[in-house]
């Protein structure tokens, strides 16, 4: 049920000085370091203090030494609470191992970090993000030498290392950042101009600029704002407007998402609500928005209204096959496992394959580097490409999907309904169910071979069926996929079906009883 207030400014907001205390000396006991898609989170405080930064990074430290990575590590973080003292304690703990730091002077997208890996400013990365969750949360990732999040075989072992520190202290190494020995082993480096100048290599900002589309970006008081200024200036795009330049730990001036609470998702309607509106009275004929680490998306067009990822990551797909000619003709789509299998049509009009994945972008880490996609993307508004960085990019979606209608000189919605004309319509949903641990536990055991006897599901004949997370259920029209949450006590259940919505719900009404879940 949406909150009554969804979309109005909040009434109260974070009470900083008491979190920051909190970072300082946890009132709650500390949770145990434990990487998911993407680092360690938690809420400021007993989830996340300075202790849990220092543990990771000395935990860091230790693995560079044993597997003999060499080389600077980039520090830094969005604009959150405490990004940048996490960043400084991350860096005075490297120092004090006799580790190189490259020490961020300003706020920097999760997408940079990755990027400058690949381009050898550094060997990794630590990046102080909670990404678009709500501004009292924060958490710390780690970028190995591929650029992309680190894989389980890697975050298992810092994890281990981490924890070891949290119980006792004493193992962390550190230095003041103003002590000589810390100042030799600090470095700086220009961390906008090169990344702005490798995204005007990759997208047709000509094209943009010679449209004379009016572009407005909100980045959600976050890290992108440097970088739109740069794309700004370095391609001179005169028609593009940053409608907000807020820079607020509190985030105080968004809107409320759905539940109530604030939460910086640029694939929301409801935080996007002051863009959106800006949009309806004609002052933009396209608009971007980023969340606070720049690697989630949202665009919203006069007749699309805010797209929906997975209608965005389709007209990205289609289009980069048909207008980057020089790319090899055996690229293929990456998705995740609860995305749209309208790409999937797509791709085999087209003669290309599709790799689906689990969730988490370090899923795509590999077939990044080995340059086998065309497009990696995710329902939740992430995506990269063909020889690009192996995080998730939101600046690039944006300017891309910018260059998309510039160059077609027709509104995305359009474009999408071309694709749909040709391909199906599909009808995509995703509904969360309550569920306690029992029943949580119940749908993580699920197996294929449980379901060898399914034949059909809601009158569609099953195609196949895959466990490796969660249980999907393919069929030849449909799809349905459960998720247990590892977070919330809910059970995500994911779904699309191209015979349309009511069948959609019969397809949800009778996997949620094959599932043990109650609509």
């Amino acid at each position: 049920m949406t909150h009554p207030d969804a979309g109005k400014l909040p009434k109260q907001v974070i009470n900083t000085h008491f979190y920051e205390e909190e970072f300082r000396t946890p009132s709650e006991p500390l949770s145990r370091v434990k990487f998911g898609t993407s680092g360690h989170r938690g809420k400021l405080g007993g989830g996340f203090c300075s202790l849990h930064a220092q543990a990771i990074a000395q935990a860091v430290a230790r693995f560079h030494k044993e597997k003999g990575i060499d080389g600077p590590i980039l520090v830094g973080g969005d604009t959150r609470l405490m990004s940048d003292r996490t960043a400084r304690l991350c860096a005075e703990v490297l120092t004090g191992n006799g580790i190189e730091v490259i020490l961020a002077d300003i706020p920097l997208p999760t997408p940079v970090f990755s990027s400058e890996i690949l381009a050898g400013t550094a060997v990794a990365a630590l990046n102080g993000t909670a990404s678009h969750n709500p501004p009292e949360d924060m958490g710390l990732k780690y970028n190995p030498p591929h650029g992309g999040p680190a894989g389980a075989e890697t975050t298992s072992v810092i994890e281990k290392y981490a924890n070891e520190c949290l119980d006792d202290p004493k193992r962390i190494k550190k230095l003041s950042l103003r002590s000589p020995k810390a100042l030799a082993l600090l470095k700086t480096a220009d961390l906008v101009r090169p990344y702005v100048d490798r995204l005007a290599r990759v997208v047709d900002i000509a094209a943009i600029r010679s449209s004379g589309m009016k572009i407005g970006i909100h980045p959600l008081g976050g890290a992108s704002i440097p970088f739109y200024r740069c794309i700004m200036e370095v391609c001179k795009l005169k028609e593009l407007d940053i409608v907000d330049k807020t820079l607020d730990p509190t985030f105080g001036f968004i809107p409320l998402d759905h539940d109530g609470r604030i939460r910086m998702d640029p694939s929301s309607k409801y935080p996007m609500s002051p863009l959106l509106e800006l949009v309806r009275k004609g002052k933009y004929e396209f608009a971007g928005a980023s969340d606070p680490d720049a690697d989630r998306f949202g665009v919203a067009t006069a007749s699309a209204g805010l797209l929906n990822p997975n209608h965005a990551l389709s007209i990205l797909f289609d289009y980069l096959l048909t207008h980057r000619p020089a790319w090899p003709k055996n690229l293929k789509a990456g998705r995740t496992i609860g995305t749209t299998h309208l790409i999937d049509r797509i791709a085999a009009a087209r003669g290309r394959g599709v790799e689906e994945v689990n969730v988490g972008f370090k899923y795509y880490v590999d077939g990044i580097r080995t340059d086998r996609y065309a497009l990696a993307g995710e329902e939740s508004a992430g995506m990269s490409m063909y020889r690009w960085t192996t995080e998730k990019d939101g600046i690039l979606a944006v300017m891309l999907l910018a260059e998309v209608m510039a160059k077609l000189d027709r509104d995305l919605f359009d474009v999408y309904k071309d694709l749909t004309a040709k391909h199906g319509e599909p009808a995509y949903r995703r509904q969360d169910f309550a569920a306690d641990e029992a029943v949580r536990a119940k749908v993580k055991a699920l197996k294929a071979a449980s379901f060898k006897s399914l034949k059909t599901l809601a009158g569609d004949s099953v195609t196949g069926v895959r466990d490796t997370d969660g249980i999907k259920i393919t069929m030849t029209d449909s799809w349905v996929l459960a998720r247990p949450s590892g977070t919330e006590p809910i059970v995500k259940l994911y779904g699309e079906s191209f015979q349309g919505e009511t069948h959609l719900r019969r397809v949800f009404a009778e996997s949620a009883e094959l599932f043990g879940l109650q609509l």
